[in-house]
């Protein structure tokens, strides 16, 4: 098994954090690494999810739901062929740290016969997670300061 994770303190509550990050509607129009996703956030229910890793080619796959934590966490395991061949096991968990921030972490867990030859694929998915971290923090900020009397942390 191989994992890769980002983290990054972003300047929101987590339900807002949580807000953007299932909005499939607006997740190509900010999110440089998932540029589309479809589907019902639901435990059991599969998603068409399609990602440009940094440098390297975008790919659609139709992950598994298997954790929907609203504000918490959102979980799906993704397999390419056959079971055991390739498996990754994505993860987004949020985590209040004070003062109206969030603690947002990005993992994938990969196992499968595959897994040993995957060393470039899984560094330019990290570049794809750490790229997708800097979009959200963007995103909030400008969201922030588009209204004055609006914060962070405040849905429209």
């Amino acid at each position: 098994m191989k994992r890769i994770e980002t983290q990054i303190d972003l300047p929101a509550e987590p339900s807002v954090v949580w807000a953007h990050l299932t909005d499939m509607d607006t997740m190509g129009t900010w999110n440089p690494f998932i540029t589309s996703m479809s589907g019902v956030l639901k435990v059991g229910e599969r998603l068409q999810v399609r990602i440009a890793p940094v440098g390297g080619r975008p790919m659609t796959f139709k992950p598994r739901v298997t954790i929907v934590e609203p504000g918490q966490c959102l979980e799906w395991l993704g397999t390419m062929g056959v079971p055991g061949l390739f498996e990754g096991r994505h993860s987004f968990t949020l985590t209040p740290t004070g003062q109206g921030h969030t603690r947002f972490v990005q993992a994938e867990a990969f196992s499968g016969a595959l897994t040993p030859f995957t060393g470039n694929l899984l560094s330019k998915t990290q570049a794809g997670f750490a790229a997708m971290n800097a979009a959200l923090l963007s995103r909030l900020e400008k969201d922030s300061t588009t209204d004055p009397n609006r914060h962070v942390g405040e849905l429209t």
